[in-house]
């Protein structure tokens, strides 16, 4: 590594997947937080591995949090590891064996975060912390009628979905630096940094546990370092602070190191808007008004790097499965009266400001995630599902975790995953999700507003029926993953039936030539105001020729 030139930059990823998209409990201040991390270097199964029933002691028993609250933050927090696809499946199979909440609870109790980093994380919920001043003049309140008109996915200042967000995330983190160092001290390093943080020493395991947060690079090149490598580099060690007699770090010197280095994410989604590779997926349809604005940095950024950003995608229908979207991060942004499908594996999509549409998804190895949305329907297996300020949005979703109702959402329905694709399981065991358990009629009210009453339905089986993706790829996958709930699977049955009846009806009543011309007339009327009146024609009349839609989708 050349010394000259070290650059610092906050991580996307634990803000875009691992900040949960509502305001933190009040006990994950800098104070209570400062209490547990001297609590926990005291307690067995607490430090540096923090185990799920120590977590579970201190957040229900000292935070007074309600025990799936406490998971919920605990198993986000363990998504982000890096896992093994075969890991997660083995972990999906060991719940799907136990037959009780009992045998599931022992189960948990073997997991274990790193304890440091677990700390950072819970801090970082801050993000979304509602600020009463700000409030006051507009700014920040979840609202769900918002509507703003500007076209800026990068705008600071009236930007709701800060995850997204890199200004925000450098912010946040350079705003609170020194919180996050001391939250890292040792305890006696705590006494001391109560009076002056400016003779605390800073342990390497806290400068490792803040490699969560923060990485960088040398003289730009390609190569991209966890923060710790860089911060214990023999040539920085006297703009770094290490010793190495004590074997630790300055807190002074550190933290004014990492101040001077800290710059934008060059990978992140302002780079990414700014530089980043402009794609055109889909023919402009006649008659359409504005131009979708597609960009990526697959071409410069790490695989754990990727990004891909779709803008104003409108009445189109825009198809996709390649080496692009594989493992990226995903952001659909302002899209109206469109059908996407998006075909691979993915690491997180979210959905953000879109009307009238159907998001058709790969497995999402994370988190899938809808914000201010109306009349939208999405049809993905994913990790874990949240949504917050939508309006009459339908979710046909496999997901082995409750999917999480956040604010100011209305007439929300979920139904079961109902369709496939040929290389669905293929990309389902690349991100590790399995048919089991599968949690998608069990959702988990997490900010219930005091007006809020009936907030979600599951789907009627009456109104149930099967999605058809309608590309051809190679693939083995010729059914739905898991098949369909009992109750689902007898709807269609019962229609068939009455399909085959009526088929029969028809037939036996011996209808002559013209007779047969009229009825038949009749019917391709019926179903041609069918489909203007569910807006399938217009999916329709968007597809391009089967033929070249086969290379488009597998392209």
């Amino acid at each position: 590594m050349d010394q000259s030139g070290v650059l610092l930059w906050v991580k996307a990823e634990p803000f875009i997947v691992g900040a949960l998209q509502a305001p933190p409990p009040s006990k994950f201040s800098l104070h209570y937080l400062r209490k547990i991390s001297t609590y926990v270097r005291t307690r067995e199964g607490a430090y540096p591995r923090l185990y799920w029933s120590t977590w579970r002691h201190i957040a229900c028993g000292k935070l007074q949090l309600a025990k799936d609250l406490a998971w919920l933050y605990f198993e986000i927090f363990d998504s982000l590891a890096a896992k093994t696809p075969e890991e997660r499946l083995e972990w999906s199979e060991i719940l799907s064996n136990c037959t009780s909440e009992d045998e599931v609870e022992k189960q948990r109790n073997q997991l274990s975060v790193d304890t440091l980093q677990f700390l950072l994380f819970l801090y970082i919920q801050q993000l979304n912390k509602v600020s009463l001043r700000t409030s006051l003049i507009g700014e920040e309140w979840p609202s769900p009628r918002n509507r703003s008109q500007s076209p800026d996915l990068t705008e600071k200042s009236s930007c709701h979905n800060k995850n997204w967000n890199d200004y925000s995330h450098q912010t946040f983190v350079s705003d609170h630096l020194s919180d996050l160092l001391e939250l890292l001290l040792d305890p006696e390093q705590l006494t001391v940094s109560s009076h002056s943080t400016h003779s605390s020493l800073v342990s390497r395991e806290a400068v490792v546990a803040l490699s969560f947060l923060i990485e960088g690079t040398v003289s730009r090149a390609k190569k991209v370092y966890p923060l710790h490598e860089l911060a214990l580099w023999q040539p920085l060690h006297a703009e770094s602070g290490f010793s190495k007699i004590s074997k630790t770090f300055s807190f002074y010197k550190l933290e004014a190191w990492l101040r001077a280095c800290l710059t934008g994410n060059p990978f992140g989604t302002s780079a990414c808007l700014k530089s980043g590779k402009k794609l055109a997926w889909a023919h402009q349809v006649e008659g359409t008004t504005k131009r979708a604005k597609i960009a990526c940095n697959t071409h410069v950024a790490p695989r754990m790097h990727r990004m891909v950003v779709m803008s104003q995608v409108y009445k189109q229908t825009l198809a996709k499965s390649s080496d692009t979207l594989v493992e990226a991060h995903i952001k659909i942004h302002r899209c109206n009266e469109s059908f996407i499908y998006l075909l691979s594996p993915l690491r997180s999509v979210t959905i953000e400001k879109c009307r009238n549409s159907t998001f058709v998804l790969g497995p999402v190895q994370t988190a899938l995630h809808l914000h201010s949305c109306d009349s939208v329907k999405v049809i993905a297996v994913c990790h874990r599902l949240s949504i917050s300020s939508t309006a009459g949005c339908v979710f046909h979703i496999l997901t082995p975790t409750r999917p999480l109702i956040l604010s100011g959402n209305h007439t929300v329905t979920f139904a079961p995953f109902h369709t496939h694709y040929p290389m669905l399981e293929d990309h389902m065991a690349r991100t590790g999700l399995a048919t089991v358990p599968n949690y998608w009629d069990n959702p988990m009210i997490v900010c219930r507003e005091n007006s809020d009453t009936n907030i979600f339905r599951l789907l009627p089986p009456c109104e149930f029926y099967v999605f058809i993706i309608p590309f051809e790829m190679e693939g083995d996958t010729t059914e739905i993953p898991g098949g369909l709930p009992s109750v689902y699977q007898k709807a269609l049955g019962q229609r068939e039936q009455k399909i085959q009846i009526w088929q029969k009806t028809v037939k036996e009543a011996r209808l002559t030539k013209d007779q047969r011309k009229q009825f038949q007339v009749l019917v391709e009327n019926k179903f041609y105001e069918w489909l203007v009146n569910t807006g399938h024609r217009q999916q329709l009349d968007s597809l391009v020729p089967p033929a070249a839609g086969s290379k488009q989708a597998a392209g």
